[in-house]
């Protein structure tokens, strides 16, 4: 019952936030680019102008109101609830779950292109999205996808640095290192010691930087993963696959199903607003002027933490870990058990519960519709499904969650895992591929709008208590 009031849960969510969107949003559907419209920089040329202005008005005439209260649980505990960072490219909404430029995901998946053999969007076209605030069109995303397959080239000694690694090296370990030896091309790097660029354009070379970076990290990411796990054998890339096709035809996997879930997870991971560590990071970093290269492998090393990117990683060892202790066809009493025995351990059941979130977090939910729809009798899936049903009551009744329901790695592990991409300890090197879009975008957008240094003010516990015997 309580799966079932879950599904019907999010069920009604949706049909409230399309008939949401169909009012409040009605213009984005007049947004759609005309196919004549092919460039991209030339869309954020024409866009970037309002936008500084926007920006500057809200500094001149709000630039004093108070948008909340500090209070010292979140000075203390991790700066959670606080606002203090501007990112345009998405919101994140603790009911609703992640909205792309004010898309839902249903939204995104309805509109945004896809392959001509598939149903789910095209990476490219959600890029489009993140940094025009607009809806591309099919002839837009086709020319974005061989603008991106030709600036993929990888300089060999980004591999040198890479093999310099040991084969036992985290994948994220070999990832980040490649990252770092990609930022030598750096054109915003040149620019800003030549000092040929006025910094009303600093966003034009960090534009040629994102899209470099955004187009080789999937060349880098399964170069990792054909060293690691498939004796070195490279896959070159075919100019004439999409982004997300492509990675899955670099890895080594190309069957349309696997192809269109590629797409899928591309798109639902790639931002989830500013304040997660893997975001965060790439925009303190950046807000320092560093490149883009710079900014991202920063980013990388967040996501590699158990806390955050690596938790995708560890949902799926846990499940099998239930397989191998108590079979695939284990019933729910003995999962409940199970679950009681992780949590009595002092673990937590990865892939529960979300910093934000308080409902089922929606990238969840599409990938169990793409569960439904391509695997619904694999073991695995419906061990998934059994766990949707069990964990919630049982984390509710011990009282200290507040968010009891399942995020997206509580999904991603399995249907990788049943296309054949079974080595879990790659799983955090999907994400930052994903991730790459979202952060890159921003960026763009921190150096369009002339973001500032990121410095926030911190304080120790002297100066907390003697704040609060003051104010007594």
């Amino acid at each position: 019952m309580v799966f079932l009031r879950g599904v019907l849960a999010i069920s009604r969510l949706r049909s409230r936030v399309v008939k949401q969107s169909s009012l409040s949003n009605s213009v984005r559907w007049l947004q759609t680019q005309g196919a004549s419209e092919l460039d991209l920089k030339s869309q954020l040329q024409e866009i970037i102008p309002e936008q500084q202005d926007r920006l500057k008005k809200l500094k001149s005439q709000h630039g004093t109101v108070p948008v909340g209260n500090i209070t010292v649980d979140m000075v203390l505990g991790g700066m959670r609830g606080m606002t203090g960072l501007l990112w345009e490219t998405s919101l994140l909404d603790a009911e609703e779950g992640i909205r792309f430029r004010g898309m839902s995901i249903p939204e995104c998946q309805k509109v945004l292109p896809a392959a001509q053999s598939g149903e789910e969007p095209l990476p490219e076209g959600l890029l489009w999205l993140l940094l025009t605030g607009k809806v591309p069109s099919k002839e837009q995303v086709n020319a974005l996808s061989k603008e991106l397959a030709h600036r993929a080239t990888v300089p060999d000694y980004v591999y040198k640095a890479i093999n310099a690694l040991p084969l036992s090296a985290h994948p994220m370990t070999q990832f980040a290192s490649g990252v770092m030896a990609l930022q030598v091309e750096s054109e915003f790097q040149k620019a800003y010691e030549e000092g040929v660029v006025h910094k009303s354009k600093y966003w034009e070379p960090t534009f040629e930087d994102a899209l470099n970076l955004i187009a080789r990290v999937p060349v880098v990411a399964s170069y990792v993963y054909r060293r690691m796990f498939k004796d070195g054998s490279i896959i070159p890339l075919d100019d004439s696959l999409d982004y997300g096709a492509n990675f899955s035809h670099m890895l080594g996997f190309d069957s349309p199903q696997m192809k269109e879930l590629m797409r899928l997870y591309i798109t639902i991971h790639s931002d989830h607003e500013g304040g997660n560590v893997s975001a965060h990071a790439g925009h303190l970093v950046g807000s320092a002027l560093s490149d883009p290269y710079l900014s991202f492998a920063a980013a990388l090393n967040g996501l590699a933490g158990p806390l955050h990117g690596l938790a995708n990683q560890e949902v799926l060892l846990w499940i099998k870990s239930v397989v191998a202790e108590c079979g695939e066809n284990i019933s729910k009493e003995h999962l409940k058990d199970y679950v009681w025995k992780t949590l009595n351990s002092g673990k937590v059941v990865p892939g529960y519960g979300h910093g934000v979130l308080r409902k089922t977090d929606p990238r969840y939910v599409c990938q169990r519709e793409f569960a439904l729809k391509h695997l619904p009798d694999d073991p695995l899936f419906q061990l998934v499904s059994k766990l949707y049903e069990v964990v919630p009551p049982i984390l509710t009744e011990l009282g200290k969650v507040k968010n009891p329901w399942p995020n997206v790695d509580a999904h991603s592990g399995v249907l990788l895992n049943y296309y054949g991409l079974t080595e879990a300890k790659y799983y955090t090197v999907l994400f930052g591929v994903s991730r790459s879009l979202g952060i890159c975008s921003q960026l763009i957008w921190d150096r369009a709008l002339g973001l500032p240094l990121e410095r926030p003010k911190s304080v120790n516990m002297d100066w907390l208590d003697k704040f609060m015997s003051l104010s007594r």
